[in-house]
C-alpha cells in the first residue's frame, strides 16, 4: 500500500501513542477520548493489513509499525519546513534534529561539528547517546532522522556517507604496567593482556575483545571488567589504573604526552569505520547538519 494512502491523523495518532507509551496518554495528549484513539490505531492496522503495535506497557512498534512511525515523523518535519519557508512558523519555534551519536565521538569531534551551523537556523538537537554498533536501531524505529554508525548498510528509506575511521589506541597507566603486565616489553602483549583487568564502556562493548582475539588469534581480554560508561570517565578510569583500554586517539595523544599513559602497541591500533546515516528527505536543517557533519568528520577522522 503506498503511504498516500494511510490517512494522516491515523498516522499521527499512532505516533502520539508510541510517544506517549500509552493508549490514555495519547488520548490526552490529542485531545480525545481513548476509545477515539483505539479506533484509530485499529482503523489504521485494518487498512495496512498488519499489527502495528504491541499492546504492552509502555506500547512499543512492531517491525511494520516502526515503518509507519518513521513515515509519521518524516511527515512532521516536513511541514515544519513547509511553514517556515511559508514564514508561516512562530519567530520562536526551533527546528528539531534528533540525532544518535556514539559517546566517543560525541566527547571528541561530534559537538564542535554542530557549532559550525549558523544561529538562524534555529536548530534544536536532540542528541541520543548510542554505541555506534547499535545506532541504526534508532534510525530504523524512527526515534532519529540520522546517526553516526558503524554500518554501512543503510536502514530502508536512509541513506549512507562515509564518514572515515576513528582510531582507537591500546593504552594503560605505567604503574598498570607494572603491575599486571609484568616483563613487557619484553614479554609478548599477546600473552599477558588476556589476564589482565580491562576498561570496557558497558556489557554491549566488545571492542577490547575485538582487539584481543586479533592480538592472540583467538582469546578475547580478562574476565576482569571495569565497566565505565562514559567516554571521558573511561579515559581517566585507563588514567587511574583500574584497567588497560582502547581510548580514541584525540583523547589519548595528550595523555601519552604527558606520561600518564603508555602505548602498549606502537606498531597497531585500532580502527572503527564510521558513517552517516540519515533519513531521505528533502529538508533544509537536515541537509544543513549534514553539510557540518561531513565537513568536521573531514578534518577529525582518518579518511
Amino acid at each position: 500500500m503506498p503511504v498516500s494512502d494511510l490517512p494522516l491523523d491515523q498516522v499521527r495518532t499512532l505516533l502520539a501513542v508510541v510517544d506517549e507509551g500509552t493508549f490514555d496518554a495519547a488520548a490526552t495528549a490529542l485531545h480525545l477520548t481513548p476509545s477515539a484513539v483505539s479506533q484509530r490505531v485499529k482503523a489504521l492496522e485494518s487498512r495496512t493489513g498488519r499489527v502495528l503495535l504491541t499492546r504492552t506497557k509502555p506500547v512499543r512498534p512492531t517491525a511494520s509499525g516502526q515503518a509507519v512511525v518513521r513515515f509519521a515523523r518524516q511527515v512532521a518535519q516536513l511541514e515544519r519546513d513547509a511553514r517556515a519557508e511559508l514564514g508561516a512558523s512562530g519567530p520562536d519555534e526551533p527546528a528539531p534534529v534528533p540525532v544518535a551519536v556514539n559517546a566517543d565521538s560525541l566527547a571528541t569531534w561530534f559537538l564542535p561539528a554542530l557549532t559550525r551551523l549558523p544561529e538562524d537556523l534555529r536548530l534544536c538537537f536532540e542528541l541520543r547517546r548510542e554505541d555506534e554498533f547499535h545506532s541504526t536501531a534508532l534510525l530504523r524505529e524512527g526515534v532519529v532522522m540520522a546517526a553516526v554508525t558503524s554500518s554501512a548498510e543503510p536502514v530502508a528509506g536512509c541513506s549512507v556517507r562515509r564518514l572515515g575511521r576513528m582510531r582507537y589506541l591500546p593504552v594503560a597507566a605505567p604503574g598498570f604496567v607494572e603491575r599486571h603486565l609484568p616483563g613487557w616489553p619484553r614479554a609478548p602483549l599477546a600473552r599477558l593482556l588476556p589476564r589482565a583487568p580491562v576498561v570496557v564502556f558497558d556489557r554491549r562493548d566488545s571492542l577490547q575483545d575485538q582487539f584481543v582475539r586479533e592480538l592472540t588469534g583467538g582469546r578475547g581480554a580478562g574476565p576482569r571488567r571495569q565497566y565505565v560508561p562514559t567516554s571521558e570517565g573511561f579515559a581517566e578510569a585507563v588514567e587511574a589504573g583500574m584497567g588497560w583500554g582502547l581510548v580514541p586517539e584525540p583523547q589519548a595523544g595528550p595523555r601519552l604526552r604527558a606520561g600518564t599513559y603508555t602505548l602498549l602497541t606502537p606498531e597497531r591500533g585500532k580502527d572503527v569505520p564510521l558513517f552517516w546515516q540519515q533519513w531521505k528527505l528533502d529538508s533544509a536543517p537536515l541537509a544543513a547538519t549534514t553539510e557540518a557533519v561531513l565537513a568536521a568528520a573531514a578534518e577529525s577522522l582518518y579518511p
